[in-house]
């Protein structure tokens, strides 16, 4: 039974690393990142919901006068 050479190995296993380092750098320079993010201070408003906007009184039967 003939023994396996390995003398190979070690170059072909360093070249695969280098290449895939290389390939990963490469696709990570096309991403285009934001700079650092601006804090935004939006203007505090009250907003009044439509149902606000409208005078309305509920009559519950235990709300009304007593007879």
């Amino acid at each position: 039974m003939p023994q396996l050479n390995t003398s190979t190995w070690f170059i072909t296993i360093l070249s695969m690393i280098l290449t895939l380092f290389i390939v990963f750098q490469l696709k990570i320079l096309k991403y285009n990142y934001p700079e650092t993010p601006t804090l935004k201070l939006s203007p505090l408003s009250e907003k009044t919901m439509p149902w606000e906007k409208k005078w309305t009184k509920i009559y519950l039967p235990l709300s009304l006068p007593q007879r």
